[in-house]
């Protein structure tokens, strides 16, 4: 198990390696000027351009600043923004938390309402109520989250008026303890709702087939061939061997959106890492854009790693067959 777990890290510190490395080639090979953006396209002062760009070392040749980045990383020092002269790493702590809070809620909620919806529908496979439930994923899978945000916005908040339309805490009242935990959870409400009413469609179809796929196995046919209770199956070896594709999607979408939320984010007015990805994109800021990037490739490879081990610990197995 650790030779196991030993491997897996390094593929994962490997894997950050690529990514920084791609990402780098990518950013600074994408067209605009983040200095020329800066100073305006208006008249720009050539003095004023030459110095920002030598203050930011960006009229180095490119294998330098990469290498003057990936020095400053190893010292724990992300950078900072090009245009608001921030720290890096705490423009990214702000914006990780709420974040992280919505993208969990939502991964979490669309989990268990998805793989218990898929595991309904396998064990009543051809039924009304499969095809129906079926065709109901379907819908919201091609829905576009940002329309699905929209209306939600309009019945439940410019209609109803029974929740909030954008933002994070009440700014009118100064909500303490407990109170500002309400308040935050009642602004959750509806982001939550649309971005785990797109996320459902893939627990559902993942849940539903892996499901059919080992109760047609035939290591389950020779089980109820023996007597043993149809409930005892089920729990004991074909629930344990389905819910495995289950966990790896967790482990993505769960790394993804730390950053794949931005279209609910900023819908909704959320002040997570959505807007600041886009921001950071339209700037062309590229120690931020960077910056985020390295926090996606960190939090895919973390995930992979718990993936793994879950996988491990489900099925002993896997672990075995890797040493």
């Amino acid at each position: 198990m650790s030779r196991y777990l030993k491997r897996r890290i390094l593929t994962g510190l490997l894997c950050i390696i690529v990514a920084l490395c791609f990402n780098f080639i990518l950013i600074h090979a994408a067209p605009g000027n983040p200095i020329r953006l800066l100073v305006g396209e208006d008249n720009p002062d050539p003095e004023l351009i030459a110095q920002l760009t030598e203050k930011y070392g960006l009229d180095k040749p490119k294998i330098v600043q990469f290498a003057k980045y990936v020095g400053n990383l190893l010292k724990g020092d992300m950078g900072v923004s090009i245009y608001t002269n921030e720290p890096i790493s705490e423009m990214i702590l702000q914006r990780l938390g709420p974040t992280a809070a919505l993208a969990f809620t939502a991964v979490i909620i669309a989990a268990i309402i998805g793989t218990s919806i898929g595991i309904f529908c396998a064990r009543r496979v051809g039924s009304k109520l499969d095809g129906f439930l079926g065709s109901i994923s379907y819908l919201f899978d091609s829905t576009p989250s940002f329309w699905l945000g929209l209306m939600l916005i309009l019945v439940f908040a410019s209609t109803l008026h029974i929740l909030p339309t954008s933002g994070m805490i009440d700014m009118r009242a100064d909500h303490k303890g407990f109170a500002r935990i309400l308040d935050i959870m009642k602004h959750m409400i509806l982001p939550c709702v649309a971005l785990s009413l797109t996320i459902i469609p893939y627990y559902f179809r993942i849940a539903r087939s892996s499901m059919i796929q080992v109760m047609g196995e035939d290591f389950i046919t020779t089980l109820r061939a023996t007597g043993m209770p149809e409930k005892q199956i089920f729990g004991k070896y074909v629930f344990r061997n389905a819910i495995l594709p289950t966990i790896t999607v967790f482990g993505i979408q769960m790394a993804y959106l730390v950053t794949g939320s931005s279209i609910v984010e900023i819908v909704f007015s959320w002040p997570g890492m959505g807007s600041l990805v886009m921001t950071a994109i339209a700037r062309r800021d590229y120690p931020l854009i960077m910056g985020i990037y390295l926090v996606l490739s960190i939090s895919v490879a973390v995930m992979m790693i718990l993936v793994d081990l879950v996988y491990s610990v489900l099925d002993p197995r896997i672990s075995h067959s890797s040493n």
